[in-house]
């Protein structure tokens, strides 16, 4: 494969982000929207994500191949110090490295800033998102038990968290 280039995500880029969390939209319980993220949400969500909450993008041969963001994990002030991230790569490039190179540049970033702790929340079905934050040193700290529906089951939300 060639080489996977982690750059900081541009409004060029919204299209191809959309593109690639909506398929887990409509396929996947990874994520608990239900309904396709319009392109005009996606460019409000990108300039959200600034220099506190970086979002980034992966790419190979010039093609988005895969995007991170850090985002707010508590909105109230004591909170500040925690960050939750999200990683989503491409259906056809899972399993190249990809979504280890955007959550390693992610858990960078984070201690930069001064982060103190990164949270995860994966469903509970989704194995190999908790194998990959396992992977990545991340701990299991909590389960909330059936808080979302999704396809017709009530499903879990495992929390983990690596303190940076």
């Amino acid at each position: 494969m060639s080489v996977i280039l982690i750059r900081q995500a541009k409004p060029k880029d919204a299209e191809a982000i959309n593109d690639i969390y909506n398929l887990y939209v409509r396929e996947s319980s990874c994520t608990f929207d239900e309904d396709p993220i319009t392109l005009e949400e996606r460019m409000e969500w990108l300039a959200e994500h600034g220099p506190r909450y970086p979002a980034i993008v992966a790419e190979v041969d010039g093609e988005v191949v895969g995007w991170a963001a850090l985002s707010a994990f508590h909105k109230r002030s004591a909170g500040r110090f925690t960050v939750q991230d999200s990683v989503y790569v491409r259906g056809d490039m899972r399993a190249r490295g990809i979504g280890k190179a955007l959550l390693s540049e992610l858990i960078d970033r984070a201690r930069d800033l001064g982060y103190h702790s990164m949270m995860a929340g994966i469903a509970h079905d989704q194995e190999e998102s908790l194998a990959f934050h396992r992977g990545m040193e991340f701990v299991e700290v909590g389960r909330l038990k059936e808080v979302g529906r999704k396809f017709g089951r009530w499903l879990d939300v495992v929390y983990m968290q690596l303190i940076l």
